[in-house]
């Protein structure tokens, strides 16, 4: 698990961020040490629970196997995944990450909503995983009335 990005499982799964205190900003990954806001003087950095839910802001597909320090089996063939780049409801911050299994490209369309869903980054065996998020549509209709 990535500790201090997300918390919960099933349906209380949550992306972890940072808001400051003093302006408000709100920061993924979260940040510890002081405010990345340029034009704030920094003030107390909080822990705060995300936006389960957000909009598809761009989104492409991998095609090829990532260099190191990406983890992947050599030994097993590569398949390709889609990358989704999502705004998040409340928050207005694009956060990265990768499409729940299953989840191609031709199945996205820019402003469809998608939740942020439990995933396994990579796994050793069937005993060891790293815990990371994934995005998934919820199918509600997108700004643009197609099926998400």
């Amino acid at each position: 698990m990535i500790t201090g990005w997300f918390t919960g499982e099933g349906d209380g799964f949550r992306l972890l961020g940072t808001r400051c205190a003093s302006c408000a900003s709100v920061f993924f990954p979260r940040e510890d040490v002081h405010c990345r806001n340029p034009h704030c003087a920094g003030g107390t950095l909080e822990e705060t629970p995300l936006s389960r839910t957000g909009r598809v802001w761009s989104y492409t597909d991998t095609r090829y196997r990532p260099p190191s320090p990406y983890v992947s089996d050599a030994q097993l063939p590569w398949e390709p995944y889609a990358l989704i780049a999502v705004e998040l409801a409340a928050e207005r911050i694009v956060v990265l990450g990768q499409a729940a299994p299953g989840i191609t490209v031709a199945e996205l369309a820019v402003g469809m909503e998608v939740e942020a869903v439990e995933g396994v980054l990579h796994g050793v065996g069937e005993t060891e995983t790293t815990a990371t998020w994934n995005w998934r549509p919820t199918g509600a209709m997108g700004p643009t009335g197609a099926m998400s």
